[in-house]
């Protein structure tokens, strides 16, 4: 039995995928598929592309494109979400900061370099016109490191997905002192050249079938429910994030879109310059218009 291997965050926008490869639709053709969860987030996903530990992986746009132009392999196949992430600004439930405004400097706990925690730091601090050269960050892995960092580190920023981070607001745990979006699409659908040599009709299903999936969670009355009970987030919470993500139907991909995310890394100097967008994704699966 051969396995493909997809790795995602623990987290409400990957609920379709679980249910796909719940079905395991490929078993009559001898493919297994097996979901690995990554609560470390982006930074860790990319290296598992780079590494060869995971066969595709659905990650923060921004986090990708910076890694791909510093030399990892995959491709993209598609967005996953084709509308921006919203990410809450969070400060330790033991601060008295209460607005961004506040604050004339960034220090940052993030998940790991190179993750969407770390990269929408850069944005945020040329939001509040911070300096970029003197951000500092310490790296706690994933949300229970940044739940334990901010008990002690009361004065640091942590950014996270606002509605994963909501039950921990209400329990005081975190302060949301704002939020700040992303200005692109916000999870790409990536896979590793090899996989793709080797079964990239299988990879278009896949993807196909999660799109087709999403569109059909989103007819079932009682799907804010199944998320609210499985992800533990309030049910008016579930159903606002509902009511404001795009999920992508198709494998269409604007390129002005690719460059213009690429401008602003380059501007924020995340990265030291823009490639060709079509060197980001995989040709055969991927309309760029």
């Amino acid at each position: 039995m051969k396995k493909i291997t997809i790795t995602g965050v623990p987290e409400h926008f990957n609920f379709p995928w679980l249910q796909v490869v719940k079905r395991q639709p490929f078993l009559a053709k001898g493919i297994q598929l097996d979901w690995i969860d990554e609560p470390k987030g982006s930074g860790a996903m990319n290296k598992s592309l780079r590494e060869g530990a995971t066969d595709l992986a659905v990650v923060l746009t921004e986090s990708f494109i910076k890694d791909k132009i510093e030399g990892n392999p995959a491709l993209i196949i598609g967005y996953h979400i084709e509308s921006p992430l919203i990410w809450g600004i969070h400060g330790s439930g033991k601060s008295e900061i209460k607005d961004i405004s506040e604050l004339g400097h960034g220090e940052f706990v993030i998940s790991r370099y190179g993750s969407g925690s770390h990269l929408m730091a850069f944005l945020l601090a040329k939001r509040e016109k911070w300096n970029l050269e003197t951000l500092d960050f310490e790296v706690v892995g994933d949300l229970d490191g940044a739940k334990e960092a901010l008990q002690d580190e009361i004065h640091k920023l942590f950014l996270w997905e606002k509605f994963t981070t909501q039950p921990l607001v209400d329990k005081g745990i975190f302060r949301r002192i704002g939020e700040i979006p992303t200005p692109w699409p916000c999870f790409v659908i990536l896979a590793n050249p090899s996989v793709l040599l080797e079964n990239a009709e299988i990879i278009g299903k896949l993807r196909d079938l999660v799109y087709q999936e999403s569109i059909n969670l989103l007819q079932n009355p009682d799907y804010p429910t199944i998320l609210s009970e499985t992800y533990k987030i309030k049910l008016e919470d579930i159903k606002s994030w509902l009511a404001q993500t795009q999920w992508a139907k198709n494998g269409d991909i604007a390129k002005n879109t690719l460059q213009e995310t690429m401008e602003v890394l380059k501007d924020l100097k995340l990265i030291e310059k823009t490639i060709n967008p079509e060197e980001l994704i995989f040709k055969s699966l991927v309309g760029l218009y």
